[in-house]
């Protein structure tokens, strides 16, 4: 006898990795999956929907939710039958970069509440029911900014390390119950979002800034930045493929999926924990050594670099 469809919720399907994977599980050959697909705003439902095909109202349903709002959550969950969630994909999130001086506290609490206090929010909920029936999978799309800091992304950056060390530190507990948590760690991913983002930056006044930080952040950072999305930058499709594989397979109680082209970058912290090398290599790499790092980048997308980008 066949086992039971799994509920997986997900967090942020409008389009981008989480409308990727909301319309990869729904077309799972073996049917495994019941897909709840979830956004803020239901008015941006079409492009899901014309993805989602025959799967639509069978292995895939449309819902709205905010994960800002205690109430929209509760609305959410009230609508799944049962109310009963086996894995939870916390993929919501909203980006920020900018000179610090120029970026409004308002800005940096939105992406708190968001990125970490909307992934905790939804963990609130789902619990009881995981830990009741004891079994449960949360999947955080976190980023390999949660595992460095990137400079001109320090309010981005400082709320995925927030996801890192809270999930980290809550699955120790959550090995009691069977419940486990997997942390996907993407690098650059390639969306129209992350496109618009760039090209608004470029253009903004950011208001208090100093001359020189403008000039560090349009003439180093941005063509830099422009250069690692074209050069390394991975496909939503890509990276729900991924987070597939995690929730199909078997999965020790914490387990990190990270882009492992950075693994170069995270090494440098683990040769010197005090963060000083990897802070001055940093430094070097935008500031003075331009060219070797856009020539590294370049290899990496060539592929005469041959470093595959996820570990199995």
């Amino acid at each position: 006898m066949a086992d039971a469809p799994r509920t997986v919720l997900i967090s942020g399907c409008s389009s981008g990795i989480g409308l990727e994977l909301a319309v990869q599980l729904a077309h799972d050959p073996r049917q495994r999956y019941q897909v709840v697909a979830t956004m803020r705003d239901l008015g941006k439902k079409g492009a899901l929907e014309a993805a989602a095909g025959e799967a639509l109202g069978q292995t895939l349903a449309v819902a709205q939710l905010d994960v800002c709002s205690d109430e929209s959550v509760a609305q959410c969950l009230s609508c799944i039958q049962g109310g009963e969630v086996d894995v939870l994909v916390n993929n919501a999130g909203v980006g920020l970069v900018g000179p610090l001086e120029g970026l409004s506290l308002a800005a940096m609490q939105n992406v708190f509440d968001t990125n970490f206090f909307g992934a905790v929010r939804l963990v609130r909920a789902v619990l009881p029911g995981m830990k009741k029936r004891r079994k449960g999978h949360i999947v955080v799309v976190s980023s390999v900014m949660g595992l460095q800091g990137v400079v001109f992304n320090e309010v981005y950056a400082a709320s995925k390390f927030a996801l890192e060390g809270f999930f980290e530190s809550l699955a120790v507990q959550l090995l009691q119950f069977n419940i486990f948590i997997t942390l996907v760690e993407p690098g650059p991913v390639v969306t129209d979002f992350e496109g618009k983002l760039l090209e608004q930056v470029s253009t903004a006044d950011f208001p208090d800034t100093d001359p020189d930080t403008l000039h560090y952040f349009r003439d180093f950072y941005l063509p830099a930045s422009r250069e690692l999305f074209r050069s390394v930058g991975q496909s939503p499709q890509d990276v729900a493929q991924v987070i597939v594989k995690v929730i199909s397979s078997p999965r020790p109680p914490l387990r990190r999926q990270t882009n492992a082209r950075y693994t170069p970058l995270a090494a440098l912290k683990a040769v010197d924990p005090s963060g000083s090398l990897y802070v001055r290599t940093s430094h070097r790499l935008l500031f003075r050594w331009t060219r070797f790092l856009n020539l590294g980048l370049r290899c990496l997308a060539c592929g005469c670099l041959r470093i595959r980008i996820w570990p199995r």
